[in-house]
């Protein structure tokens, strides 16, 4: 993804849509006093997302069900499922609460921060998915599987015969101290322009340029990773700076909004090594123990990248979604990647889509 002046790169990032919400009602002779009953509606990704905002307290997650067009929202009462179907979303009563699961991820935060694995609550199946990567081994193979398995039902142990890492590497797109990495999305900071990328992107590189060894465009000004993923950069030429996404076929998709994503989504992903792929969202919060530390609050996809993809774009339509952060495998055998969502990047800013 990037400026006007980088070609073939552009900034990534889409979904809007309007809600809509159908109800109908059948009433026979026999309940001909009976309340209407609303029936799910078909609904958009995007109108997916935000009424999936409005049905968080009380509930235990939601995802998306592309194929249905419906939202699925979990519940562990029927108070709360009503609650739900009046909203016009399906309702899915489940065991574990949102307030377990997530004591479960806290216990494997201080029992097993393993350098190799991360873990994220899955409301498919309304449980923690740990994975482990081909790194984790003997004591500390054994150790996690010690953890995950006092947590019971709550918890499901998985292995990827890949590794972990921040997706860094070299090649084109910007370019900075040897490094290569992906522009995000293009922002407006105080009036100014500035672009987002990942945190672990900004702390390897100050300087960046268009370019193996070509001429400045922009200045790191602030970084945050581990803990965080993403850095913000400021332009310091006359360097357009439209607020777009390059697609890698001769056109870019217009970015208006940044939004959080939807467990289900349907995404895509620009990045200057692997060019545009699309997936799914599989979790969100999901947290990454890479060897140079702990990320936190991102999006788990099946999306795959590979290194210099790093700082990229996920989006779906004009909503920017992540920045991406890292992962394992490759676009030769698939994946799973991990984005830095963008709306906390931005109010840790201060900036916004532009």
């Amino acid at each position: 993804m990037k400026h006007r002046r980088i070609p073939n790169r552009r900034a990534v990032m889409a979904a809007a849509g309007a809600l809509a919400l159908a109800a109908t009602a059948t009433v026979t002779l026999a309940n001909a006093n009976a309340a209407p009953a609303p029936t799910v509606a078909k609904l958009s990704s995007a109108a997916a997302n935000t009424l999936a905002s409005q049905l968080k307290t009380g509930t235990a997650g939601a995802f998306y069900d592309a194929k249905a067009k419906k939202l699925v929202v979990n519940v562990v009462s029927e108070a709360a499922a009503e609650t739900v179907r009046a909203k016009g979303a399906q309702a899915r009563l489940v065991k574990h609460t949102l307030a377990q699961l997530d004591s479960a991820r806290q216990t494997l935060k201080s029992k097993a921060t393993i350098p190799g694995t991360s873990w994220g609550i899955d409301p498919r199946s309304n449980k923690v998915v740990v994975t482990a990567d081909r790194t984790v081994k003997g004591t500390k193979l054994d150790r996690l599987t010690q953890v995950t398995k006092a947590l019971g039902d709550k918890v499901e142990l998985r292995h990827s015969k890949g590794e972990f890492r921040p997706f860094i590497g070299g090649g084109d797109a910007i370019w900075g101290s040897g490094a290569r990495c992906s522009l995000g999305f293009n922002v407006v900071k105080d009036g100014q322009p500035y672009f987002l990328t990942a945190g672990h992107c900004g702390n390897a590189v100050q300087s960046w340029s268009d370019k193996q060894g070509g001429s400045e465009i922009a200045t790191t000004e602030k970084s945050s990773f581990p803990g965080d993923d993403y850095s913000i950069a400021k332009y310091t030429g006359d360097t357009p700076h439209p607020s777009e996404v390059d697609l890698y076929n001769g056109s870019t998709q217009k970015i208006t909004k940044a939004a959080e994503a939807t467990v289900g989504e349907k995404v895509q992903r620009s990045g200057s090594t692997t060019q545009v792929h699309d997936g799914t969202v599989k979790a969100l919060n999901a947290t990454v123990n890479y060897q140079e530390g702990t990320v936190e609050g991102l999006i788990q996809t099946d999306v795959c990248a590979e290194p210099g993809d790093s700082g990229g774009a996920l989006f779906d339509g004009e909503s920017a979604l992540g920045l991406t952060s890292g992962g394992s495998g490759d676009c030769s055998g698939g994946g799973e990647t991990y984005f830095q969502p963008v709306p906390e990047a931005l109010e840790a800013y201060g900036a916004q889509i532009g």
